[in-house]
């Protein structure tokens, strides 16, 4: 917090794009209260050192893994956007900052996907190790979802869960067939046993969805960009809020962990 702080009034920011946390989802299984310290709480932090500094943009960068999740790092980042809806309502006329959420899911060959695993997987003969074969998940490239993301940023007129539009989701087994295909080798199944390289299913792993969404609501609102949709997503009010983030501090402090997971689930799911 201190750190931050001094950062701010440094370089006298103004605009933010907090994309910090804490992203991969069976290691956040594991070590939840970290996962609350790093995605929860720090981001009050961030926000409330934005409100001191009179910030005029706040933008927050959030996952397709918010929407109804089955994980602590779903949940974690849904409760930070419940935060900032909050805070944007009680705050925004009497500081005068603007609060934006934008949601996406995975940006193609980004730090932490899984597709340089499989180029290398594939490099070294295989197998290419798959979670499930029906698996699914919405890509971008980096360039889109930069370009949507400042977008967002200037249409926001405040308070936006704002919903980039994806495309269709892929089959993350198709996604390796062409990766083995485009390498230039074939892919060894039980039909073609004389094929390069083998495509194993290891299982979900804890907290792993095979399909995710995007929206918790219906009836997405349009704007001016028509890769960018608006949201109307319920939220929690400020009073309110702040009693459930004194529990989840306590909780977090006892090193509580069911406690912390029940609030997220009381909240968040």
């Amino acid at each position: 917090y201190k750190f931050i702080k001094k950062a701010f009034i440094k370089y006298k920011i103004d605009i933010v794009y907090h994309a910090a946390a804490y992203k991969h989802v069976p290691l956040l299984e594991e070590n939840i209260i970290y996962a609350i310290k790093n995605n929860i709480f720090n981001t009050l932090n961030l926000i409330n050192i934005c409100l001191q500094n009179k910030v005029q943009n706040f933008t927050f960068i959030s996952t397709d893994k918010a929407v109804r999740s089955t994980n602590i790092m779903g949940a974690s980042k849904r409760f930070s956007e419940i935060i900032i809806q909050s805070f944007y309502e009680k705050f925004s006329k009497s500081q005068n900052i603007s609060f934006t959420i934008v949601r996406f899911g995975n940006v193609f060959a980004s730090r932490g996907s899984a597709v340089p695993l499989f180029i290398d997987q594939i490099e070294n003969g295989g197998p290419v190790t798959i979670t499930d074969k029906l698996i699914t998940r919405y890509f971008m490239s980096t360039i889109e979802a930069v370009g949507l993301v400042l977008e967002s940023t200037h249409i926001s007129k405040g308070g936006e869960v704002f919903v980039l539009n994806m495309g269709e989701p892929i089959k993350i087994y198709y996604l390796i067939k062409k990766l083995i295909k485009l390498s230039g080798y074939t892919e060894k199944t039980k039909d073609k046993p004389l094929g390069d390289i083998e495509v194993v299913s290891i299982g979900l792993r804890p907290g792993e969805k095979l399909y995710e969404e995007l929206l918790i609501g219906n009836n997405p609102i349009s704007t001016s960009n028509p890769n960018i949709f608006k949201a109307n997503e319920k939220f929690i009010k400020y009073d309110k809020l702040i009693q459930e983030i004194k529990k989840l501090k306590i909780s977090y402090n006892q090193n509580n962990i069911k406690n912390c997971v029940n609030i997220l689930k009381k909240n968040c799911f």
